[in-house]
């Protein structure tokens, strides 16, 4: 009688907890990816980026392409011409579904790389005081609404928590407020959803600071390391014959730099176009020379745009692959994974020492500012509805700063989620998988109130 009376009060103690958890439904056939020591991998299988970049219209003229889905579904037969797995997307419209967009790309088996950022919701970088200032709520509502957006995809690969924020070296001073954005964006995933999904920053290759950001950027305590690093790299030129090699390119002394980073490197953006492409940096990235150190690589890019480094031709809504996009194509047939892991490590190495303070690098504490406190309710209630599109220049003002310092280790989830998700294992039908989630806090009420009612009963 006492037993039963005791799973009773365990039975009253767990279904409060239980009855404001949702299950989440995992969508698309692919197999989730996940990050094991310095890679990528899908499943048991290593993970490599064969891509491009996706943006019609360019930066300037911000779209999301996963909305237009008879454009989706002509480019998407090009992209499988192409041979690629994955494609990045710098600007979506976080109040939109994206459901049928997602799906084209996962029945094509395709990936994508997202940016969380929009043009009128980012870091403004002009200042420290812009900084500061567009660090705020209103800020993270946005990115954590596009998360929201794109968390239950089993084909959503990646999220980019800035691009190229840090394109010289006179602003550098934006370390530490990217690194924040980071570790929230981790702390979110995982109080808000059912699968890791990688967090990283894609940095500019800026020669005399590039070295420093990746060991920044995986430094410091666990909630605040990035889960990978990348950076944009247009070193592979022809602006002398013999420079698209290999050493003349300079990768062998970056593969040299990188050789002992403990997660995964790829290229965000390669293919440089001076005075033309042969894209012979494809075999270099899938060669045993680099797979020990890189994943792959997102070719830059697909339509040709003002800065000319399109792959296909869009004139009246039609579209026509050029000579890059033959090339490239090539460049992706002539080459395949490595076997085994590639000579990736599998065991999780530790973390990097932060890189000395210089006049380069003016960045002398591991402190970062802490969440904003008007974002705080985000991890508990989840964030809305995004603004999608919307907004100007003022829109980086509109939302409180943060004002206080974090403690390091403060930005760690209250719960843990799941390294895949269950339609990876259970069979990839499309929505197989569904995932409760359950707030560590509450199964530690759970188990006091059990302790506590059940010493009462006996």
């Amino acid at each position: 009688m006492k037993s039963f009376v005791a799973l009773s009060i365990l039975g009253a103690a767990i279904a409060p907890a239980f009855a404001g958890v949702a299950p989440r439904q995992s969508k698309g056939k692919l197999t989730p990816v996940t990050v094991r020591g310095n890679a990528f991998y899908a499943g048991t299988e290593r993970f490599y980026m064969r891509g491009v970049a996706y943006q019609p219209g360019g930066a300037s003229d911000a779209k999301d392409p996963l909305l237009d889905l008879p454009s989706l579904r002509r480019d998407i037969a090009n992209f499988k011409d192409l041979g690629i797995n994955t494609i990045r997307i710098y600007t979506i419209d976080n109040s939109k579904n994206h459901d049928e967009g997602m799906k084209l790309l996962d029945d094509a088996g395709i990936y994508l790389a997202l940016d969380a950022n929009t043009p009128a919701y980012s870091l403004n970088r002009e200042s420290n005081e812009t900084l500061q200032r567009s660090y705020n709520d209103v800020y993270l509502q946005s990115v954590f609404a596009t998360i929201d957006q794109f968390a239950d995809y089993n084909n959503l690969l990646l999220f980019f928590s800035g691009n190229e924020v840090i394109n010289a070296v006179n602003n550098t001073n934006a370390a530490p407020y990217i690194k924040a954005v980071t570790r929230d964006m981790k702390q979110y995933i995982s109080n808000r959803h059912a699968r890791k999904i990688p967090v990283g920053y894609s940095a500019a290759d800026v020669a005399e600071v590039i070295e420093q950001q990746a060991l920044y950027f995986d430094c410091g305590s666990d909630d605040a390391r990035a889960d990978f690093f990348a950076f944009n790299d247009y070193s592979w030129c022809d602006k002398e014959k013999g420079l698209q090699t290999f050493e003349g390119a300079g990768w062998n002394r970056k593969v040299e730099t990188y050789k002992n980073f403990p997660r995964p490197i790829f290229l965000s953006e390669h293919g440089c176009i001076e005075p033309n492409r042969q894209w012979g940096e494809v075999a270099a990235l899938f060669s045993t020379k680099m797979t020990g150190v890189y994943s792959g690589g997102l070719a830059y890019e697909y339509t040709v745009e003002p800065n000319g480094y399109g792959i296909v031709d869009i004139e009246n809504g039609e579209i026509t692959p050029n000579d890059d996009f033959k090339e490239l194509k090539a460049a992706y047939a002539n080459v395949t994974n490595p076997s085994g892991n590639g000579g990736a490590r599998t065991t999780e190495g530790k973390a990097s020492e932060c890189p000395p303070e210089s006049d380069d690098w003016p960045i002398s504490s591991e402190a970062l500012l802490a969440m904003p406190e008007g974002a705080r309710k985000y991890m508990d209630e989840g964030a809305g509805t995004g603004p999608g599109l919307d907004g100007d220049e003022s829109s980086h003002w509109s939302g409180e700063p943060s004002t206080d310092t974090a403690e390091p280790g403060s930005g760690a989830p209250t719960r843990t989620p799941t390294g895949g998700s269950a339609a990876a294992t259970g069979g990839g039908a499309e929505g197989a998988g569904v995932t409760v989630e359950v707030p560590m806090r509450f199964l530690g009420l759970i188990a006091a109130s059990v302790v506590f009612g059940a010493a009462m009963v006996f």
